[in-house]
């Protein structure tokens, strides 16, 4: 399967996140050996407008391959169409076709290869349209509320009741690590179909790095997970 890792240069939230070093790799790096080391990933393009992250990538071990146009790494451009950009020039450039494949945003660096396996195996048992990962919410989503400009607290829910917990359906929220698709589903310009699956990760796992809180907090993730990793050498 291809994997396409997206990593415009642009970030408010955190500028030059995708080569910030994380514990002595850059961000991008830990997306990459993942794909690198999963058993079903034969090629690993970065999709990029930025030069310095085209080369750092290329130098981890991602395939030597394009910058994609600066107009498909705007604030506003659609990460789908940098997506269909990817398999036209591949088939066009490369004569490579992909019938499906996978995206690894490089914001999610506790997502190894062990997690992109077993979503890929999902995505063929169930001969799915789109596999996308998801967590658990901590809190059943009726217990949302809004406030009004001047403070005042009210449902998101009409009609919402107070319940027990245990009474509310489970539900999820993609975290961003992981998604599968169908070549033809994203060239339709969809993510989601009544075929869509959904592949649950455990929160510790799905950190998703917008800004230094979340950048601090999967380093903090990440030496607890090495120090746990070496002890039980």
């Amino acid at each position: 399967m291809l994997a396409i890792i997206p990593a415009r240069s642009g970030s408010k939230g955190l500028p030059g996140k995708n080569v910030k070093e994380l514990c002595g790799l850059p961000l991008i790096g830990y997306s990459i050996k993942a794909a690198l080391d999963s058993k079903y990933i034969s090629k690993v393009i970065v999709s990029t407008d930025c030069d310095k992250i085209y080369q750092i990538s290329i130098n981890l071990g991602a395939d030597e391959s394009f910058l994609r146009p600066s107009y498909l790494a705007e604030d506003n451009s659609m990460a789908i169409d940098s997506y269909v950009y990817t398999l036209e020039r591949l088939a066009k450039e490369q004569g490579e076709i992909h019938d499906n494949f996978i995206v690894l945003q490089p914001t999610s660096p506790l997502r190894d290869s062990n997690f992109i396996d077993a979503a890929i195996e999902l995505f063929h048992n169930k001969e799915a349209d789109s596999v996308i990962s998801v967590s658990q919410n901590p809190h059943p989503l009726h217990w949302s509320k809004k406030l009004s400009p001047d403070g005042k607290l009210s449902d998101v829910f009409e009609n919402n009741t107070i319940q027990n917990r245990q009474e509310y359906e489970d539900t999820f929220t993609p975290n961003g690590a992981i998604y599968i698709f169908k070549s033809q589903l994203i060239k339709s310009g969809l993510y989601v179909s009544d075929n869509t699956f959904g592949y649950i990760m455990p929160a510790k796992s799905s950190v998703d790095i917008d800004t230094l809180e979340d950048f601090e907090y999967a380093e903090f993730l990440l030496r607890k997970k090495f120090r746990e990793e070496k002890c039980s050498q």
